[in-house]
């Protein structure tokens, strides 16, 4: 999950790379009913089940109605869909949420596809979009966002640092962030002052108390640097034991 643009379908591309490199099979479930295109081949695909063009003529709606509609007409499929994940059985499901993040996540539909698409190990990636994050304001709001959805979804969660290699320089000031809220409040200082400075510093004060500001896993899904790294949190936030070997 993510920001739109946050490189979740390449992601999901690599990560399915990533296993079949180490001799597992990593199915990809496209739930962006709205998607033109996609980098990965897509076993099981909503668009089979929703069709946004009869959704718009049909009801009546523009696009963006349809894709409301649409998330919950998804979730009236569940059925149908999970008997076909089940029919293509792979070792790893990696599920492609929309890129309207809002349509998956704060929809009652969201928390429900996620909670009954299967009954085995389940876990959420959120992506921080490096494009955004470079400044520590919007560090935090990101943040806040990726604090909202794993409460929503109540699954383990990894945080992932994408475009990684179009940060620069930027890299470790931001990895520093992640992982020590003090750096991030004076970098806030530097930037913000009356209320946006208030502000910030009180959503920073919320997610450390809460325990929401973590590492994060810094992935290039152009030179696939970080992969190796993502796949072992991956094994162990789900407790999947043994992890994948290299």
């Amino acid at each position: 999950m993510g920001t739109a643009g946050a490189g979740k379908s390449l992601l999901t591309s690599r990560i399915g790379e990533y296993y079949a490199r180490n001799g597992a099979f990593a199915a990809a479930l496209n739930l962006d009913p709205g998607a033109e295109e996609l980098p990965y081949a897509c076993e099981i695909d909503v668009r089979d089940y929703v069709d946004i063009s009869t959704i718009m003529k049909q009801y009546e709606l523009g696009p963006n109605g349809a894709l409301v509609m649409a998330s919950d007409l998804i979730a009236s499929k569940i059925g149908e869909i999970r008997r076909r994940v089940e029919e293509v059985n792979p070792d790893y499901l990696l599920v492609d949420t929309p890129g309207q993040i809002e349509l998956f996540a704060y929809r009652t539909s969201g928390p429900f596809i996620a909670g009954n698409l299967s009954q085995e190990e389940r876990m959420s990636v959120f992506l921080y979009d490096g494009a955004l994050i470079s400044s520590p304001v919007n560090f935090v709001s990101v943040s806040m966002l990726a604090a909202s959805i794993r409460l929503r979804l109540d699954l383990p969660s990894v945080s992932v640092l994408t475009k990684s290699d179009l940060v620069g320089d930027r890299l470790g000031e931001i990895m520093n962030w992640s992982s020590d809220p003090d750096s991030l409040a004076e970098a806030i200082s530097r930037e913000a002052d009356g209320e946006t400075y208030s502000l910030a510093t009180s959503m920073l004060r919320g997610l450390d108390f809460g325990g929401m500001v973590g590492g994060l896993v810094p992935i290039s899904n152009t030179t696939g640097d970080g992969l190796d790294v993502l796949g072992g949190e991956l094994s162990r936030a789900i407790n999947l034991g043994e992890e994948v070997e290299d």
